[in-house]
């Protein structure tokens, strides 16, 4: 008689073979499509696997083949290096559920993921000396970057600090993005807001979005990388007005200079209210201008085992719009359709967008 134990063996050795045939199969598609077609084309040309005609196509794809074994030996040896390297600084804010992540779908499309915890970064920068040159040249690009004239000095010390920390470690590790940890325990434990910070990697084409909003951050980079151009991350808002086609873009904020030509930096009054508005020192404010814009979002999804996303495009206006923070009006065709389509397929309220059209060769909804 066969006990259940040796019937569940024979049941996982059963499963694990079917796995790794799989895997075989998976691995080696290429090979088997090649001797597919080779089938295929002998069947339909007896003449195609003639000596003659196998020497005209080892011609014809020589050139290509050289240049592909020299650059297979770049990549082997790490000349080019094909992932993403995404930086999460700090841990997800507990009021933002929707800045969750599945790491390991995100890890088998290439994209990797490495964290700091924020003690660290503060620990790091209180070692820096104030008078370091480090920080008087990081000041001094802050000051060249937004206007700071209502920014007190210790308050542009810790960004200075804090961008030389990140930008260090960002190097050590090969990062191309950064998701931060931008409250609340920013300004509980440090005293500032490190907007400014982020605002300048972005525009150095070096996307970083706030609550460590890691598909978010995927998003700025996919609408970077269609633009050659900056990319920001926002909140879908609140209606304009009447009109259906029209809504609010806002973040309190660290959208690259690229969005708001009249920078300048402030606080953040929201969060002031609980944190105190001079531990928010570093915010950004500015309106952008109209022109064109394409927005979109990539978002991992756990219960289906997909990446998905959707990208579309609009308009930055000049319609009136009297607030604080980094804010734009934008219209979009169908915008009701659009927020139809987010909220019912469960995408998060975070968007990415750029001042470009770039759209068409990125997923739609």
């Amino acid at each position: 008689m066969t006990s259940p134990a040796n019937s569940f063996a024979r049941s996982d050795r059963l499963a694990m073979s079917s796995v790794r045939a799989l895997l075989f199969v998976l691995r080696a598609r290429a090979i088997f499509v090649l001797l597919l077609l080779l089938v295929l084309f002998s069947v339909l040309a007896p003449s195609f696997l003639t000596a003659n005609n196998l020497a005209i196509l080892s011609k014809h794809v020589a050139i290509s083949a050289i240049l592909a074994i020299g650059m297979t030996f770049v990549v082997l040896t790490g000349g080019i290096d094909l992932s993403v390297r995404i930086g999460a600084v700090g841990a997800r804010p507990n009021a933002f559920n929707t800045t969750r992540f599945s790491e390991k779908l995100l890890e088998a499309a290439g994209i990797s993921v490495n964290t700091i915890d924020l003690s660290e970064v503060f620990g790091s920068a209180a070692l820096i000396a104030n008078d370091d040159a480090r920080v008087r040249q990081r000041i001094e690009q802050i000051h060249a970057y937004a206007d700071s004239s209502a920014a007190p000095d210790e308050s542009l010390r810790k960004m200075a600090k804090f961008a030389i920390v990140v930008d260090d470690w960002m190097a050590s590790l090969g990062l191309t993005a950064t998701a931060i940890q931008c409250w609340s325990s920013m300004q509980k434990n440090y005293g500032v807001s490190v907007c400014t910070v982020m605002s300048m990697m972005s525009e150095q084409m070096l996307p970083s979005a706030c609550e460590v909003d890691i598909a978010g951050v995927v998003s700025m980079y996919a609408l970077q990388l269609a633009s050659e151009r900056p990319s920001a991350l926002v909140d879908w808002n609140n209606n304009y007005g009447s009109d259906p086609d029209k809504c609010v873009l806002f973040h309190c904020g660290n959208w690259a200079k690229d969005f708001v030509p009249d920078i300048r930096i402030g606080t953040a009054p929201i969060l002031g209210t609980m944190l105190g508005e001079e531990n928010t020192v570093g915010a950004l404010e500015g309106r952008t201008p109209a022109g064109r814009m394409t927005f979109g979002r990539v978002s991992t999804d756990d219960l289906t085992g997909k990446i998905r996303a959707y990208f579309g495009e609009g308009h930055f206006t000049d319609d009136p719009l009297d607030t604080f923070g980094t804010r734009a009006v934008v219209e979009v065709p169908r915008l009701w359709e659009l927020m139809h389509f987010v909220c019912l397929n469960g995408f998060e309220h975070h968007a990415a967008m750029n001042a470009s059209h770039c759209a068409a060769p990125l997923p739609r909804p």
